[in-house]
């Protein structure tokens, strides 16, 4: 892909870096006087750098750390805490043991305690009690269908708050009476702090009625003790505690474009809160690039079309791949043929769905290489199969976990002969 692939490699990898929680937590920590110890707590997937920003701007005042985090993110040890490592985004027992510690860390404190929450996208899947008499079978099933169906995030939350011990305000009430301060690194659109890793520090704004409806909108299918679970409300009311958004997917986009125009790109934001699904936001991007082929719509010279937000996937096959090498492959048959255009998908995690990919990227010979290797585009998007077709291409994003998460990031690259 030549200058276009290098620029788009130095775009992510500008834009990644910009957006790492050290800082996030650096701004939200000037903005609180805390208590002379405090009790920290990290859940999600940029659960270890914001821990170790928070290890490193307390300075000895932590009376107690838990970091809970996906499997591969930790980054080694933290003085001071006890790092735990989990399956995202299907839970596993590591999660319940993990979710364990933390709440044997937050007993018995007074009102003279703080927690320090810190909070990332991932955290709805890896920090987990069941409630009532449901077990992790239980939990695993309805995340599966949730996860299969095509249900947006928010209508994921809504579910899982209902069905848990610890979300929906409800881990806010175990640490009572202290104060519970929580930093979030937001990786839902519109920055809901109910909806952030499904809101254990906040009063929730999802009820049984709503998440009744999303049972019957996607047909999914409950258990008689999953039913009983479902009619009991979450708190409307959260008096212990404070949360503050300090990472978003509208900086992610704003950094893009500063980078993007850095390299000679005049940048266009279109959206911070594309919510869709992923086949059809490639297409949609693939077609602007063919608008703007054809002399059509109002982008013209070497430029950077960005959106951010976070795409669904409903799964019609077994094959292995994310929602944003969906996307990227989506677009392919659109740039088929073009030159100097490019288009890049990654989530800001690094992690795309279950690989080791954090998204894709596609041009003008993407299809001619898959049509050389028989790899028919259609077929994998019905299979789900993204990742293996773009391997074989070249067009996997590969960035490693990154220590943050603020949604996904989407680019298309045009040159002036575009």
């Amino acid at each position: 892909m030549g200058t276009l692939r290098q620029d788009a490699e130095y775009i992510i990898h500008q834009t990644l870096q910009s957006v790492m929680p050290y800082e996030a937590v650096h701004r939200a920590l000037k903005q609180r006087q805390l208590s002379n110890f405090v009790t920290v707590i990290a859940v999600g997937k940029a659960a270890w750098t914001m821990a170790k920003a928070a290890s490193e701007l307390l300075q000895g005042r932590i009376k107690k750390g838990v970091v809970l985090t996906k499997y591969r993110h930790s980054q080694g040890e933290i003085e001071g805490f006890q790092i735990i490592e989990g399956s995202h985004p299907v839970l596993d027992e590591n999660c319940i043991k993990g979710t364990e510690v933390i709440l044997e860390a937050v007993e018995g404190l007074t009102k003279e305690d703080t927690v320090l929450f810190l909070l990332s996208g991932g955290g709805s899947a890896l920090f987990e009690k069941p409630s009532g008499c449901l077990t992790l079978s239980d939990l695993k099933e309805i995340n599966q269908q949730l996860l299969a169906c095509g249900a947006d995030i928010v209508e994921i939350n809504t579910i899982r708050k209902h069905l848990s011990a610890v979300k929906g305000g409800r881990f806010a009430k175990l640490c009572a009476p202290a104060f519970v301060y929580t930093i979030a690194l937001s990786d839902i659109l519109g920055d809901r702090v109910d909806a952030i890793a499904s809101g254990p520090t906040v009063a929730d704004a999802s009820t049984v009625q709503q998440a009744w409806d999303i049972v019957q909108k996607y047909d999914l299918k409950i258990s008689p003790k999953m039913k009983k679970q479902l009619q009991e409300e979450t708190p409307k009311h959260v008096e212990n505690g404070a949360v503050v958004v300090t990472g978003s997917v509208s900086q992610l986009c704003n950094a893009a474009a500063t980078v993007a125009q850095e390299l000679g790109y005049t940048p266009f934001v279109l959206t911070t809160m594309l919510d869709c699904e992923a086949r059809e936001a490639g297409r949609f991007m693939g077609a602007i690039a063919r608008s703007r082929q054809k002399g059509e719509g109002m982008l013209s010279g070497k430029c950077a079309l960005i959106c951010g937000g976070e795409t669904v996937v409903h799964l019609t096959g077994t094959g292995k791949g994310g929602r944003n090498q969906e996307l990227a492959l989506a677009a392919a048959p659109y740039l088929e043929g073009m030159d100097h255009v490019l288009l890049a998908a990654v989530g800001s995690d690094g992690t795309d769905g279950p690989t080791d990919a954090a998204g894709g990227m596609v041009d003008g010979n993407t299809m001619q290489k898959l049509k050389e290797k028989n790899i028919s585009c259609e077929q994998v998007l019905a299979d789900n199969n993204a990742y293996d077709a773009l391997r074989q291409v070249d067009g996997l994003i590969m960035t490693g976990p990154t220590g943050t998460n603020v949604n996904d990031l989407y680019f298309l690259l045009m040159e002036e002969n575009a």
